[in-house]
C-alpha cells in the first residue's frame, strides 16, 4: 500500500480564523487537529499518482505490470476524462485499463470490489491498483464551519494481485439510498446546474452538507454495517483484529465504536491528523494500521465505509502482510484524545 499527503498543513487555529469558532471548539466537536492541503497547482491525479507510485514501490511492482487502475474520487481533475486516465498517464502505466468509480467517501471499497472481481474473472490480469483521492480544499467555503473544519486532501492506494486462501478480500456488501443525495453534495458544475455567473455568486461550487442529518445517518448505518458483517460470517467482535473505517469525524467514530464494544486499540483513527479525506480515508487508515504494527500476519480486518449518495459498504480482509510506503515518510501514531465527542453544530 502507499499514501500521499500534501506538504502544507492547516491547523485548527488557521481554520478558526475564517469560520468564527475557536480552535478548541473544532477539537472538541470533531476530534480533528490538523489537515493537509494541496498546493494551488496540485490536482487529484497528482496526489493519486504519488500514492500509487508508493504502493507499487512497496509491492515491488512496476507501472508497466499494472493491467487495471481504478480511481475513487468525488473531486476529479475535470468532469471528463476520468481521473484514472490522468493517473495512468502520469505513471506511464501503459498496459493498464484506467477508470473512475464515483461513490464519494465509500468509493475506495467500491473500487476495490471492481478490481477484485476483475482479477478473479480474468487470469491474464496480473496486478490492479486501487486509489482513493480527494482535494476537498479546492471546494470548501472557508467561512462554513460545518465543512471547513472537517474536509482535507490526501490519497491512499493499494496494489491487488492473486493471493492464496485465506488471504485477501471476502464478503463485500454494499448499499445506496439516492433519496438522501442532497445531504452532502457540490451542487453546481454538473449537467443539472452548469457553471455560470449565478452559480459562482451563489457558492454552488462549494461542498454543502447537512451536518446533523449526515451525523444521524452515520450513527444508524455504521453499527449496522458492523453487526451485519459479523452475522453473515458468524463472527464475534472479539474475532475482529482491526476496524479500518471511513473517518468523517474522529470523535464520532470513537464514540460509535465504543458503543459497539470495540476497544480503542482495535479501531484505527487517523482523521485527527488528516481530517476527512473522503475516498482516501479507509485505505489511509488501513495503511496506517499496517505501518504502526497493528496488523499481524493473518489478521482479520473489517473495512466499513459510508458517504454521500448516500452510499455504504463493508468487507472482511485477511491481512497477508503487505508492505506500506508513506509520503511524507514520517507517520506518528494517531492520538487517543478523550475530548468530548459531539457532532459539528
Amino acid at each position: 500500500m502507499g499514501t500521499y499527503l500534501p506538504e502544507r498543513i492547516r491547523t485548527n487555529e488557521e481554520v478558526a480564523r475564517t469560520t468564527g469558532v475557536t480552535a478548541e471548539w473544532i477539537s472538541e466537536r470533531t476530534g480533528v487537529h490538523t489537515r493537509h492541503v494541496a498546493a494551488p497547482g496540485q490536482a487529484s491525479s497528482d496526489l493519486a499518482a504519488a500514492a500509487v507510485s508508493a504502493a507499487l514501490t512497496a509491492a515491488g511492482v512496476r507501472p508497466d505490470q499494472l493491467d487495471l487502475l481504478v480511481c475513487a474520487t468525488s473531486t476529479p481533475d475535470e468532469l471528463g476524462p476520468s481521473t484514472g486516465c490522468r493517473i495512468q498517464g502520469l505513471l506511464g502505466a501503459d498496459h493498464a485499463v484506467a477508470m473512475d468509480v464515483s461513490a464519494a467517501c465509500s468509493g475506495w471499497l467500491f473500487a476495490a470490489k471492481v478490481a477484485h472481481d476483475w482479477l478473479s474473472s480474468d487470469p491474464s490480469v496480473r496486478f490492479a491498483a486501487v486509489v482513493g483521492v480527494e482535494t476537498y480544499s479546492k471546494f470548501l467555503d472557508p467561512a462554513d464551519r460545518g465543512t471547513a473544519v472537517l474536509f482535507a486532501d490526501g490519497a491512499a492506494a493499494a496494489v491487488l494481485g492473486p493471493v492464496e486462501p485465506p488471504y485477501g478480500f471476502t464478503d463485500f456488501a454494499f448499499g445506496s439510498d439516492g433519496t438522501l443525495a442532497d445531504q452532502v453534495l457540490i451542487p453546481a458544475g454538473g449537467s443539472r446546474h452548469p457553471a455560470s455567473g449565478a452559480s459562482l455568486r451563489d457558492g454552488g461550487h462549494f461542498i454543502r452538507m447537512e451536518g446533523r442529518a449526515v451525523g444521524a445517518f452515520i450513527a444508524d448505518v455504521f453499527p449496522e454495517l458492523v453487526r451485519r458483517a459479523l452475522e453473515r460470517n458468524r463472527l464475534e467482535l472479539a474475532d475482529i483484529d482491526c476496524l479500518a473505517a471511513h473517518q468523517p469525524n474522529p470523535a464520532l467514530l470513537r464514540r460509535l465504536s465504543r458503543q459497539l464494544g470495540l476497544p480503542d486499540d482495535r479501531v484505527v483513527v487517523v482523521g485527527d491528523r488528516v481530517g476527512n479525506i473522503g475516498a482516501a480515508s479507509a485505505p489511509f487508515a488501513l495503511a496506517s494500521a499496517a505501518t504502526l504494527g497493528r496488523l499481524h500476519h493473518g489478521a482479520t480486518v473489517l473495512i466499513s465505509v459510508f458517504g454521500a449518495g448516500m452510499t455504504w459498504g463493508s468487507s472482511l480482509l485477511t491481512w497477508s502482510g503487505a508492505p506500506c510506503l508513506h509520503h511524507p515518510p514520517t507517520l506518528p501514531a494517531p492520538s487517543v484524545s478523550r475530548s468530548p465527542e459531539r457532532l459539528p453544530a
